[in-house]
C-alpha cells in the first residue's frame, strides 16, 4: 500500500477549510483500501491583524464582503455545502473574529503528541468555532479543547501564557506564503503537488490515486 502525506494550510476560522476538511475525509475513506494518509495541519492567519481580543465578527465581515446581504448569501452557500458533509454551520453563533494565533499554537504542540491528537484538536476548534460559537482565541477554550484531546491541561496553560513558539508559526506562514499559497484551503502531496480551494471529494480522491500511482511506477522503474 502506497502511504501519502498531505500537508493541508488552513485557519481555523477560515469555513472554506472547514468544508475541505471534511471533504478530504470522503476522500481518504474512498482510497482507505488502497492508499495510507498522513495528515499534517500547517498554520495560515486570515486576519494577522486582529488584535488578542478579536474583533466584532458580524461588523468585520460585513467590511470584507461588502456588505450584510453579501455576507447572508455567503453563509447560505457555506451552510447548504457543510450539511452535504455532515457540519452544521452556526454563522449566527459567531460573535467574535477571533486572532488565530494561540490557536495555531495549540496545533503545533498537539502534533507533538501525534497526528492523531492534531487532528482531534483542529477537528475541535473548527467545531467551536463554526458549529457552537466560541472564540477559539480565548485561553479558556483553547485549554478545555486541549484537555478534550488528551493534551496535559497544565503544560498547555504554562505554554500559552508564554510566547513559546510564536516565531515558528510566523515562519512557517511565511514559508507557505513564499511558496505560493495565498488563499486555503492548500493541500500539498507529498511535498510536490498543491491542491488549491476546498475540492469536492472525488477531485481530492482522483489526486490520491495518481500520485499513489506515479509513486509506484517511480519504484518500479516504469517512467
Amino acid at each position: 500500500m502506497e502511504r501519502i502525506t498531505i500537508d493541508v494550510v488552513s485557519d481555523v476560522v477560515c469555513p472554506w477549510c472547514y468544508l475541505g476538511k471534511a471533504r478530504l475525509e470522503l476522500a481518504i475513506a474512498e482510497v482507505q483500501d488502497e492508499i495510507g494518509v498522513d495528515i499534517n495541519w500547517r498554520p495560515y492567519r486570515l486576519n494577522p491583524d486582529y488584535p488578542k481580543e478579536g474583533v466584532d465578527q458580524k461588523k468585520a465581515l460585513a467590511e470584507k464582503l461588502g456588505g450584510e446581504e453579501r455576507v447572508a448569501q455567503a453563509h447560505k452557500m457555506l451552510t447548504d455545502l457543510g450539511r452535504e458533509v455532515g457540519i452544521a454551520f452556526d454563522f449566527e453563533a459567531i460573535k467574535i473574529g477571533p486572532n488565530t494565533l494561540d490557536a495555531h499554537r495549540l496545533i503545533h504542540w498537539a502534533m507533538i503528541e501525534g497526528r492523531e491528537a492534531q487532528d482531534r484538536v483542529v477537528a475541535a476548534l473548527f467545531k467551536a468555532n463554526f458549529e457552537e460559537g466560541r472564540n477559539v482565541g480565548d485561553h479558556a477554550v483553547l485549554l478545555d479543547i486541549g484537555e478534550k484531546a488528551g493534551l496535559d491541561r497544565s503544560v498547555i496553560a504554562s505554554l500559552l501564557a508564554s510566547d513559546a513558539d510564536r516565531d515558528l508559526i510566523g515562519a512557517e506562514i511565511k514559508a507557505a506564503q513564499e511558496m505560493g499559497v495565498n488563499g486555503v484551503p492548500f493541500f500539498i502531496f507529498d511535498q510536490q503537488y498543491a491542491v488549491s480551494g476546498a475540492q469536492t471529494p472525488d477531485v481530492l480522491a482522483n489526486a490520491l490515486r495518481d500520485i499513489a500511482k506515479a509513486k509506484a511506477e517511480a519504484r518500479s522503474g516504469l517512467n
